[in-house]
């Protein structure tokens, strides 16, 4: 079985609707109850989003993943986001005062309802589809949900407004996690994530660490600070690079960050939703790493 942030008609669940996988699923209430359930062997992988083009990284996510037992990666969905404004039947969009949707989805339409709705108030709560069953509730405080078309159909709303967003390019990317094993063989556009801790706080710290990507050739697609929560001015960073875990090149930018990092969290190496190559430039292929070591190899035994 898989787990995915619930309930039912949230983007967590059309994204994993898009996986075509056969299994049945079941819904949780928090990532943090998502992803407790994968540790706890209630279900053999789950879906949470992580990323979104508009807002950035989901901290409820990547907090949890630095935090918490050990999970890997081993897909990713990359889903469009649109949102519409949904209403029992018969409310007009003149008639909405409060409102009611996740925090995410209020960032990504606070245009629009300031522009269309601007005396109506807006409270931000754990989900869109929680939002329109709450709206569909009988006698409920909210006259209106921002969530997506399947929720709203879902729990029998009518939709007063449709394509609210004020960035329609807006995307979400999720990944499917489950407990750790070996990672799938390279697909040649792979990418691979990790959490790093600094040793300590000083001047170059950071670009030490970047340093060890920098000088193997590997990409990095994503890189975000999180604070560690331990004292004010100390972050952990999480990554996406890419490449897979058994490149020649990546592997080495690995065992350099483990002599210079406090500790690493191997998220997983994982085809890439979007199907993109790394572009490896001359020197740094298998290849390339091969020939040197060979060569070093007779430097030692001429």
């Amino acid at each position: 079985m898989l787990g995915y942030f619930g309930p039912a008609g949230t983007f967590t669940h059309q994204a994993l609707l898009t996986l075509g996988l056969p299994e049945d699923a079941q819904p949780f209430p928090s990532v943090g109850a998502t992803l407790d359930a994968i540790r706890a062997g209630k279900v053999r992988a789950g879906l949470v989003p992580i990323e979104n083009s508009v807002e950035g990284g989901v901290s409820a996510t990547i907090d949890n993943l630095a935090e918490g037992k050990p999970l890997v990666i081993v897909a990713e969905v990359l889903l469009p986001i649109q949102f519409g404004l949904y209403v029992r039947p018969g409310t007009k969009l003149a008639d909405v005062h409060r409102v009611i949707t996740h925090p995410h989805a209020h960032a990504q339409v606070r245009g629009w309802l300031e522009a269309h709705l601007p005396g109506a108030s807006v409270t931000e709560r754990g989900s869109t589809a929680g939002a329109a069953e709450e709206v569909a509730r009988k006698n409920s405080e909210f006259d209106a949900a921002v969530c997506a078309a399947a929720a709203g159909q879902l729990y029998g709303l009518e939709a007063a407004a449709t394509d609210i967003a004020d960035n329609d390019e807006a995307v979400t990317r999720f990944i499917l996690l489950s407990r750790p094993a070996p990672p799938g063989p390279p697909s040649g556009h792979d990418k691979t994530s990790l959490i790093l801790h600094m040793r300590e706080d000083h001047p170059g710290a950071l670009m030490e660490m970047l340093e060890q990507f920098a000088l193997r050739g590997v990409n990095l697609c994503r890189i975000e600070s999180r604070p560690a929560k331990d004292r004010l001015g100390n972050y952990y960073f999480s990554v996406d690079a890419e490449g897979h875990i058994t490149d020649a090149r990546l592997a080495e930018a690995l065992t350099g960050l483990h002599r210079t990092c406090k500790r690493i969290d191997y998220l997983g190496s994982y085809p890439r939703a979007d199907l993109t190559e790394p572009v490896v430039r001359a020197g740094y292929r298998d290849s390339d790493f091969a020939k040197a070591q060979a060569w070093l190899g007779k430097l030692l035994n001429p």
